[in-house]
């Protein structure tokens, strides 16, 4: 399985269009090849060792932002802040999604309340269940290195464009956890829920400190006041991925288990209808 990333490929894709042509106005028809181009590399480059594509995408809804209403808040307030017309961007997004969906061969998860970090994690926990071979994600993300601990699992990055590896992915997975996430808005496990949302400033945790609580277990360290266990518990639940609820994973494999919506006529019909001739002359890449 070579399964994608898309929230990440496609905005990804939007953002390199805007820069590279120096504008604010999204191009729909050209924002819409270079994400089904991707689509079509990755899966000419990966076929023949990982087999076949799997996309996955967030749902707008979160299970984490029920757990822990601060999750990712912060993005908001910097798309309120920037001079980018958000809502064109995501209407330009979903739009391609939905064509994606119903015409694509392959199959395309999105799960009420999951993110596709959700999806991926689910499907690789136990890929034996699904794959006899290798099996590919496609993103830059870096919380998917602490999925390297389950077999059969490799992760290539789209920005570096080679594999992530190098790390032991359950060292750092116990960091992650240790000293929070700031880019979804969870703090170190120092600091207060509200850290991030009111602009505090996190309470400084040494690499020292991080080793040597990394590698002890956390129920032998009398240290740790009742606070810091309770935010270790926190972030153990938002960024370890082996803790999505057991009725998102039931929800997950219950879609991935039903066939594509899209197969080769609609593909076809589909390409020829947004005029994409050069996808039309490569419809076998796909």
């Amino acid at each position: 399985m070579i399964i994608i990333d898309m929230n990440q490929i496609s905005l990804a894709s939007l953002m390199m269009y805007l820069n590279m042509n120096k504008t604010k106005e999204v191009d729909e028809s050209m924002v819409r090849h270079m994400i089904l181009n991707s689509i079509r590399m990755y899966r000419t480059n990966f076929k023949q060792e990982f087999g076949e594509v799997v996309l996955a995408w967030d749902s707008k809804h979160y299970w984490r932002r029920d757990y822990f209403p601060q999750y990712k808040a912060g993005r908001k307030k910097g798309r309120e802040s920037s001079d980018l017309d958000w809502n064109s961007i995501f209407d330009c997004l979903n739009k391609i999604k939905s064509e994606i969906k119903e015409n694509l061969p392959y199959k395309c998860l999105e799960v009420y309340g999951a993110e596709a970090d959700d999806i991926i994690a689910t499907l690789m926990k136990n890929p034996k269940r699904w794959f006899s071979t290798e099996n590919l994600i496609i993103s830059s993300d870096k919380d998917f290195i602490q999925l390297q601990r389950y077999p059969l699992v490799k992760q290539w990055s789209p920005v570096t464009k080679q594999y992530v590896n190098g790390y032991d992915p359950e060292i750092y997975l116990k960091e992650h956890i240790l000293r929070g996430d700031s880019g979804d808005g969870v703090p170190n496990v120092l600091s207060p829920d509200n850290t991030f949302v009111d602009g505090l400033r996190q309470r400084p945790l040494s690499k020292k400190k991080v080793e040597s609580w990394r590698d002890a277990d956390t129920k032998d360290i009398p240290t740790w006041s009742d606070e810091i266990k309770r935010n270790y518990q926190r972030n153990t639940s938002l960024i370890d991925l082996s803790k999505v609820p057991e009725d998102i994973e039931e929800q997950i494999i219950k879609e991935y288990t039903k066939p594509a919506k899209g197969n080769r006529k609609k593909l076809l019909n589909y390409f020829t209808e947004k005029k994409l001739r050069e996808l039309t002359e490569n419809i076998g890449e796909f």
